[in-house]
């Protein structure tokens, strides 16, 4: 990915307003997170390779 263009198209996406383009992005990450947050204990630990942290029993 050529993160200049990305950056360009999302300034331009918010009328070249550097400001509400990070508060897109942030929003876009949240969204993001929270979906991880949803389907991260859905997903085995071994298929993952333990990017997501294993609750253990008892803890």
């Amino acid at each position: 990915m050529n993160w200049e263009v990305a950056a360009d198209e999302v300034t331009a996406t918010c009328d070249g307003d550097a400001r509400e383009a990070v508060k897109a992005l942030l929003a876009a990450n949240a969204s993001l997170e929270r979906e991880v947050a949803i389907w991260a204990p859905a997903v085995s630990y071994g298929f993952s390779r333990g990017w997501h942290r294993r609750k253990r029993s008892g803890t």
